[in-house]
C-alpha cells in the first residue's frame, strides 16, 4: 500500500501571510521612509501589492498568485470609487463561490478540456465496450462528446462544484450512457474504470498516484491532462493539436494487462 502523501499548506493561509506582511512592510516603509505616501491611498495599496507579492514568491506560492497579491488591494482602493450597490458585491462572490467551490482545499482550478482534447482522448478509448471516469469534470463538455462518440461505453462525470455540477447534470440530459455525480471525487473508487481522465494541477499529482497505484486494474489508463506525475515517466504523451498546446499524459499504474 503506498505511503501517505502529506498534505501541503492551505493557500489561503499562505495568501493571508503575504496580505498581512505586505500591510506591514508597507507601514513601516511609509512610517519610516515614504511618509509623504500616507496622502496617495492607491500608491500606498500599490506598495502593499509590491511587498505581499514579494512575500507570497519567498514563500514559494504558485506563481499565479503573484497577480493577485499585487492587484488585489489596488484593485479594491478603486473599487471604493465606484457606485457599486452592495448586494452587487454579495451576488457576484455567490456566483464565484458555487462556480469554484473550495479551490483553496483541492488547490484545482476550473480547467475546462477542450474539442481537440474530446477527440484525442477518444482515440484512447479501448475498442471494445468500456468505463471511463472524469475526475473532476467540470461543465460536463468533454464527456458529452465522448459519450455521443462512443454509445456503447459508459462514462461518469464526478464534479464538486455546486453550480457547475448542475450545469454538467442538466447539459447530460438524454445522454444514456454519461452520469453525472456530484461530490469529492477522491472517495471514488477506480477499480471498475477501464479509463481514468483527471485535469487538475500540479499540487495533487502525487496523491492522484498513490490513489490510482492502490485501486486501478491491471491494463486500466490513467491520463492526465498537462500535468505529470512527478518522478514517473509516462507509457505514452499525446500532443494535442489545439492552441494550448495540450499534452496527455498516459499511465497505466498496475502495469499491463
Amino acid at each position: 500500500m503506498p505511503s501517505p502523501v502529506p498534505s501541503p499548506a492551505s493557500p489561503l493561509r499562505v495568501a493571508l501571510l503575504a496580505q498581512l506582511g505586505g500591510l506591514l512592510l508597507a507601514g513601516l516603509t511609509i512610517r519610516f521612509l515614504l511618509p509623504a505616501l500616507a496622502q496617495h491611498l492607491l500608491a500606498a495599496a500599490l506598495l502593499q501589492g509590491v511587498a505581499a507579492a514579494a512575500i507570497s514568491h519567498v514563500l514559494k506560492a504558485p506563481r499565479w498568485w503573484l497577480t493577485i497579491h499585487l492587484g488585489f488591494l489596488p484593485l479594491a482602493v478603486l473599487a471604493q470609487t465606484l457606485a457599486i450597490p452592495p448586494w452587487l458585491w454579495l451576488a457576484g462572490f455567490v456566483l464565484l463561490l458555487l462556480i469554484f467551490w473550495r479551490t483553496d482545499q483541492s488547490r484545482v482550478p476550473l480547467y475546462l478540456s477542450n474539442a481537440a482534447t474530446a477527440a484525442a482522448l477518444t482515440a484512447l478509448l479501448p475498442a471494445r465496450p468500456c468505463r471511463v471516469i472524469d475526475l473532476g469534470c467540470g461543465d460536463g463538455a468533454l464527456l458529452r462528446r465522448l459519450a455521443r462518440a462512443r454509445p456503447d461505453c459508459h462514462f461518469i462525470g464526478v464534479e464538486h462544484a455546486p453550480l457547475t455540477w448542475l450545469w454538467a447534470r442538466l447539459a447530460a440530459a438524454g445522454l444514456k450512457n454519461l452520469t453525472i455525480r456530484h461530490g469529492d471525487f477522491w472517495p471514488q473508487p477506480l477499480s471498475n474504470f477501464d479509463l481514468v481522465y483527471a485535469f487538475l494541477s500540479p499540487a495533487p499529482m502525487p496523491r492522484l498516484w498513490a490513489k490510482a497505484t492502490a485501486e486501478m486494474t491491471a491494463g486500466a489508463l490513467l491520463v492526465s491532462n498537462s500535468f505529470e506525475v512527478p518522478g514517473m515517466a509516462a507509457e505514452q504523451v499525446v500532443e494535442v493539436a489545439d492552441r494550448r498546446q495540450t499534452r496527455l499524459h498516459c499511465y497505466r499504474p498496475a502495469g499491463p494487462k
